[in-house]
C-alpha cells in the first residue's frame, strides 16, 4: 500500500534514525484547564506492516477533525499501541504550574513528562541531551536496562518552533501536525485526553459550558466568567489579559 504524505515524511526520517518521536500539545491558548502534551514513537517496522499503514492513513492534524473522528482515531492509536506497532504517552502541566512557570514553561514541562514516560518503557534507548535547565530534571531519560543491541539514534520532532530551553535535542516543524504522522498522532492523543478532562470539568462546574468550548475564549465563556467569576481551574493571568479586568485575581 502506498504511503500518504504524513507517512512518507516519517518513513523518510526513519532511514537515518532508529526511532522517531513526534510531540504536540493541546490547550495552550485556553482560559482554563491544563495544557496537555502527547508524544508518539514510531520505528521503521511500523511502515512494514500493511495493516498499520492502512489503519493510520486517515490520521491527520487533530484540529482538522471532528470530535467523533478524533475519538475514533484515538481508539485506533490505542489498538496499534496494544499490538506493539507504536507507543504513545500523554502528560500535562497543571493550572498551578501554568501560573508558576507561565504557559510556555508549563507546556515544555508537559512535553518533557510525556517524552520521559514514553522513553522509560523502551529498552536501551537514550535521548539526545541538550543544554540542561533548572526548570527540568537533570539528565537524559533512559529506557529499562537490557542487553545492548547496538547504537540507536532517536529523532525528536515538535510541532511549531523549537522549544527553548528544553533538555533534549529536537527539531521544530511549523504546522508539523499536518506534515508528520507521529506529530499528528501525538496531537490526537493530547487533544482527546484534554477534551475528556474538560468534559469532567464541565460536570463539576456547570456554569461555564466547558463541555462546549473546552476552555477556549469563546464569547459564551467570557460571559460566563463575568457572570459567575472564575473557578479554580481558570488561568488567572489569561483572564486579566483577555478580559481586561481583575476577574482572575
Amino acid at each position: 500500500m502506498p504511503l500518504n504524505a504524513l507517512q512518507s515524511h516519517d518513513a523518510a526520517r526513519l532511514k537515518t534514525a532508529s526511532h522517531l518521536i513526534g510531540i504536540d500539545e493541546a490547550g495552550r491558548g485556553c482560559l482554563a484547564g491544563p495544557v496537555v502534551a502527547g508524544a508518539c514513537l514510531l520505528t521503521a517496522d511500523f511502515f512494514e506492516h500493511p495493516t498499520a499503514v492502512a489503519r493510520s492513513a486517515a490520521i491527520h492534524d487533530s484540529k482538522q477533525l471532528s470530535g467523533t473522528a478524533r475519538e475514533a482515531q484515538f481508539d485506533s492509536l490505542k489498538e496499534l499501541q496494544g499490538e506493539g506497532l507504536l507507543d504513545f504517552e500523554v502528560a500535562q502541566g497543571s493550572v498551578e504550574e501554568i501560573a508558576e512557570l507561565n504557559i510556555l514553561g508549563a507546556n515544555r514541562l508537559a512535553m518533557q513528562r510525556a517524552v520521559d514516560a514514553l522513553i522509560a518503557r523502551q529498552v536501551d534507548l537514550e535521548l539526545p541531551v541538550h543544554d540542561e535547565d533548572p526548570l527540568f530534571a537533570a539528565g537524559a531519560a533512559k529506557g529499562p536496562s537490557s542487553t545492548s543491541r547496538g547504537p540507536k539514534k532517536v529523532s525528536l520532532i515538535v510541532d511549531g518552533r523549537p522549544l527553548k530551553p528544553w533538555p533534549y535535542q529536537h527539531e521544530g516543524i511549523i504546522k508539523g501536525d499536518g506534515k508528520s504522522l507521529a506529530i499528528a498522532m501525538a496531537s490526537i492523543a493530547a487533544k482527546v485526553t484534554r477534551d475528556r478532562q474538560m468534559l469532567e470539568l464541565g460536570a463539576a462546574h456547570p456554569h461555564y459550558g466547558f463541555e462546549q468550548h473546552m476552555g477556549y475564549a469563546t464569547q459564551a465563556h467570557r460571559a460566563a466568567i463575568l457572570a459567575h467569576g472564575p473557578c479554580p481551574q481558570h488561568r488567572a493571568l489569561f483572564l486579566r489579559k483577555v478580559l481586561g479586568t481583575d476577574a482572575g485575581t
